[in-house]
């Protein structure tokens, strides 16, 4: 088969192509994977293979040009004029056989592997700025919440961050003084020895983070030894029950009842489950016998309902 252009839409499994003649004829349109379309044109004869600069177009561009093909990628925004009627991946790739035949057509150059692997490592670094500013801006941000300003800009924040950790007078809290100080270490990674630094930096995160929670963990165990209702608001209940609790529960007192023989508890939230509900249960059938047996006992019954309707 002879094609003068084929066009071809990617996608990361499944590829549609579209091949024209020289008259610019549609003679093919087919569906096929990627190991199916290396294939198929390793026994194809056409002029040009167009494709969209996407991902994956520059390793096909190298594996087909390794078949002897003269590849063309062209960037999407110069094929969309090309495009006719309703947008489907047919009639994309009908447009890239159309823009890849123009003599005036602008294309991409394929880049090799080494070019591929420069450029991710640019990203790469790109991606690791664009943390270290987000956590600049934070650190500013939250530092403003607490009336300490600092100038924009990373080696305002290194230059002041330190000192403001150090200040004694500071009314930070504990917790943020860790965060800060966790945010410093990363700030302060130097980008020849990221590699180990990162590591050695989430280990030292990890244990900031272990140690935030021993901490709230004893502060929530003690506020709860001192007020054991601290969702309730100060008031005649409140005192009530824990008077209740106090009394029932201290040994030596007249009201105080032994651990095998306490049918009900009260929780933090100050609601009462009880731990043994047979007896819960007991009494309250007996109470309602108690209330049935009057009427039992004389014989009185319920009058009948009245007619759900009449007749005439």
């Amino acid at each position: 088969m002879e094609l003068f252009t084929l066009g071809i839409d990617l996608a990361k499994t499944t590829f549609h192509l579209v091949g024209m003649n020289q008259r610019g004829e549609v003679v093919v349109r087919k569906r096929m994977s990627r190991t199916q379309l290396l294939h198929f044109t390793a026994n194809l004869k056409v002029e040009l293979i167009g494709m969209e600069a996407c991902g994956g177009s520059h390793f096909l561009g190298r594996a087909l040009r390794e078949q002897g093909h003269e590849v063309r990628i062209i960037p999407a925004q110069y094929v969309k004029p090309y495009l006719k009627t309703n947008k489907n991946d047919y009639i994309d790739a009908e447009a890239i056989a159309e823009a890849v035949g123009r003599p005036t057509m602008r294309f991409v150059p394929i880049k090799s592997e080494e070019q591929l692997d420069l450029q991710s490592v640019h990203r790469v670094r790109e991606r690791w700025v664009m943390r270290r500013t987000a956590v600049v801006n934070e650190i500013r941000g939250l530092l403003l919440e607490r009336g300490i300003t600092l100038c924009k800009g990373r080696r305002y924040v290194d230059a002041a961050l330190p000192g403001i950790l150090a200040d004694a007078t500071s009314k930070l809290s504990g917790s943020l003084l860790v965060l800060k100080i966790v945010d410093l270490a990363a700030l302060r990674l130097r980008e020849e020895d990221s590699a180990v630094n990162t590591g050695m930096f989430y280990r030292l995160r990890t244990c900031f983070f272990l140690f935030l929670l021993i901490v709230f963990a004893t502060a929530a165990s003690a506020a709860a030894q001192s007020d054991p209702l601290p969702s309730w608001n100060d008031g005649a209940p409140k005192k009530a029950i824990t008077d209740f609790v106090g009394r029932v529960t201290k040994e030596g007192s007249t009201d105080f009842v032994p651990v095998e023989e306490r049918i009900a508890t009260f929780d933090n939230d100050g609601t009462l489950w009880t731990e043994q509900p047979m007896y819960v249960e007991l009494a309250f059938s007996l109470q309602e016998v108690e209330k049935l047996a009057p009427n039992i006992l004389t014989g009185r019954r319920r009058s009948p309902s009245p007619p759900c309707f009449t007749t005439t």
